[in-house]
């Protein structure tokens, strides 16, 4: 049996390996764009537009201050909490300079959750959007973070701008609750520091570390998934080698998918690779001001989710938006309906292209072939990827046979941080995503179901045990479950069955309990009220039994 059918659906043009060698780090890849293109423009955010000179200097400066000012040193981690802003590519690649680990952290998130994982990564340090502060405030002292800065989101813009922008901000728009954290540094003072400091280049190794992304993980906490230079340059060259073939020579992209998601950052820095403008919406549930910026320019390609796509399309005012130049659109972060890529085809002229991949493949597995996209599939696996569709014994399944997805390549993760990772991976490297999936006969993939009872909610995925645990901690519960149920702006939302402790318990009471606990897109959507729940025999809520 062929067990790469797919390589023959490769364009010409194309290899079926790369060599992650190429690029001993990351940093080598970011120098090298950095330096090529320094004249162009890399980054643009409400108006302002930064260039790849710029972003060379300002992120050295970063990792000077770190170096010179902070007691940081090379493997320690950072977490990075702030909406898309000009900010975020200067911290990133500025700790990565200076050899510090990124922890991407959700700027949503509940004082709860933003504790278990500054306290998993044993994170030392954090640069967080002055909104987000006051949830820090609340949990500081229970972490091992030493150095805060804080920044405000119009400090890249400049002059009377900037000024004005975080005055409505903060004083006319109430977007920043007041927040007490002595000894918090701003961002921009630290930022002209580092300018007058001397930046000590940093050699890292291919394996080292420089990225834990959370995820949720079986047991309904958040798990770091360490990516190292070798995974993230993996990934770079599988995409540069894959989209090369029908990427223009320039580009202006667009981003509006929150680059604390794996799906926007990989985004950010394969244009980056193309030496492509990047153009990043702070906002994009603001689908008026999205609009807005979509007619400012022309956009060549775009990055997006399936539910953003779907807003758009249905938006009054999206037909005043010229889509000529658009020469791609790429999906990710959650599965493509097929009626939204119809649609958007329609109002573009080009099907969505869907990727697949996991926070912990760095993220790309699959994707479509562009211009020859199937419904419903992942099209086909990424050069020097390998796929196997496997039964519960690790036994490669032939063509037709739906089984677990389970993927071997250089992008794949190290593992999970600090965690035992034996039942992560079949012998010979074979990572399970707990995703089933079917191979077609020439190679294409399909994704059936979850394996598990992950619940998928607008690109991030929702965990029934943590919802569980943390509504049994209400005084008035006495046992509650949660499924997905079909979501038409979601794909799923979370449906609560709750039985109750105290019948004084009611839908608004229960909900405002959640919003204080949970992120948004965790809340239960639906909750469901009963005397009890289906149970095994020794037990255990039956799921299964509720979503049937």
């Amino acid at each position: 049996m062929n067990s790469r059918p797919w390589l023959a659906s490769y364009p010409e043009g194309m290899s079926s390996e790369i060599n992650p060698a190429d690029y001993p780090t990351l940093l080598d890849i970011f120098n090298e764009a950095l330096e090529k293109n320094k004249a162009k423009p890399v980054f643009e955010n409400m108006g302002k537009v930064m260039s790849y000179g710029e972003l060379d200097k300002q992120s050295r400066a970063m990792a000077a201050y770190f170096q010179n000012k902070t007691d940081l040193k090379p493997g320690d981690r950072i977490a990075v909490q702030m909406p898309n802003c000009l900010q975020y590519p200067i911290v990133f690649i500025g700790a990565l300079r200076a050899g510090l680990i990124v922890v991407n952290t959700n700027p949503l998130y509940t004082p709860r959750e933003m504790e278990h994982q500054f306290r998993d990564s044993g994170a030392k340090a954090i640069v967080i959007a002055a909104n987000f502060a006051f949830n820090l405030e609340k949990i500081f002292a229970n972490t091992q973070i030493k150095t805060v800065i804080v920044t405000e989101l119009g400090d890249m813009l400049g002059g009377l701008k900037k000024h004005l922008v975080n005055f409505v901000v903060k004083r006319i728009k109430k977007m920043v609750p007041p927040y007490h954290l002595p000894g918090a540094l701003s961002f921009t003072k630290i930022l002209q520091e580092g300018n007058t400091l001397t930046y000590k280049e940093y050699k890292g190794k291919p394996e080292d570390t420089i990225l834990l992304q959370y995820t949720g993980g079986t047991t309904g906490l958040s798990k770091g998934a360490e990516l190292s230079h070798r995974n993230m340059v993996a990934n770079l060259l599988q995409g540069e080698a894959f989209l090369k073939v029908y990427f223009p020579k320039d580009a202006t992209t667009l981003v509006p998918l929150p680059l604390y998601h794996i799906t926007a950052l990989y985004g950010a820095l394969i244009f980056m690779k193309f030496g492509f403008k990047v153009v990043l919406i702070t906002n994009p549930k603001d689908i008026p001001g999205f609009i807005k910026e979509l007619k400012k320019q022309p956009i060549n390609v775009m990055i997006g989710v399936n539910t953003l796509f779907n807003a758009l399309i249905n938006h009054p005012n999206i037909n005043e938006v010229d889509f000529g130049p658009l020469k791609a659109t790429i999906g990710g972060g959650m599965a493509i309906q097929d009626v939204v890529s119809e649609r958007w085809k329609n109002l573009t002229g080009h099907f969505i292209t869907q990727g697949y991949g996991l926070s912990e493949t760095s993220p790309l597995l699959c994707i479509n072939l562009l211009g020859s996209e199937r419904p419903s599939s992942i099209g086909v696996p990424f050069p020097s990827t390998d796929i196997m569709i496997a039964d519960d014994n690790g036994n490669a399944l032939p063509a037709g046979e739906p089984g677990e997805l389970c993927a071997k390549g250089p992008q794949v993760f190290k593992g999970y941080w600090q965690k035992d990772n034996r039942e992560v991976f079949y012998d010979g490297g074979w990572f399970k995503t707990g995703d089933v999936a079917v191979m077609e006969p020439d190679g294409f993939f399909k994704i059936v179901d979850r394996k598990k009872d992950m619940i998928l909610v607008s690109g991030f995925n929702v965990y029934p045990n943590e919802i569980e645990a943390i509504v049994a901690t209400h005084p008035k519960v006495l046992e509650a479950a949660a499924i997905g149920v079909p979501d038409e702006h979601s794909t799923e939302a979370v449906k609560l069955f709750v039985i109750k402790k105290d019948e004084s318990l009611t839908e608004a009471e229960l909900k405002d309990f959640c919003k204080e606990q949970m992120v948004n897109y965790k809340r239960p959507k639906y909750i469901e009220f009963r005397a009890e729940l289906p149970k095994s025999n020794v037990g255990k809520i039956l799921r299964r039994a509720l979503r049937e």
